[in-house]
């Protein structure tokens, strides 16, 4: 199925829709939300990372934030906070600027603590299958961000995690 761009859906909204139907159709179809403590927290903690005019540069690696993103095939749109390049001259893609081939990793950032269930992994894995579709290649692996915890966290884009979004 390819959608029309005013029929995607926020791929913000799937980490809400995978926890809970209500919570999700609350937010995104009747425009119920009231932020909180903690919304703030987020708001402040993704300042930095979705600030596209941050650049950055390592050695072999450089960064692009609030990059955008959308899947003709799954109908999502949003943008992703951080995407980690890392030159690869086999697996990479060519970067309009930069010499060479360059493999994309997405980081996702997070305000609190890893979850017990898979919330914030079918998040990644949507927001992975849209930069795949960007760029035509695949990203076997992204990574989680947890501001809390201070910890990154290297995620499998599984067959099965894949078939979740789809699903």
């Amino acid at each position: 199925m390819v959608y029309n761009e005013e029929d995607f859906l926020m791929l913000s909204g799937i980490q809400h829709f995978y926890f809970c139907k209500r919570q999700w159709c609350l937010i995104h179809v009747e425009q119920q939300w009231q932020d909180n403590q903690w919304t703030a927290e987020g708001n402040l903690i993704h300042e930095r990372a979705d600030n596209p005019y941050i650049k950055e540069k390592r050695k072999d690696k450089f960064y692009s934030r609030a990059m955008p993103v959308s899947s003709q095939t799954l109908g999502f749109s949003g943008q992703l906070d951080v995407v980690e390049f890392t030159r690869d001259d086999d697996n990479g893609v060519k970067i309009p600027g930069k010499k060479g081939k360059w493999a994309p990793v997405i980081v996702e950032f997070k305000r609190g603590k890893e979850k017990q269930d898979e919330r914030d992994i079918v998040q990644l894995a949507a927001e992975v299958i849209c930069l795949e579709e960007k760029f035509g290649i695949e990203i076997p692996f992204s990574y989680l961000y947890y501001h809390q915890t201070n910890h990154k966290k290297k995620v499998q884009i599984s067959k099965s995690v894949r078939k979740q979004v789809q699903e």
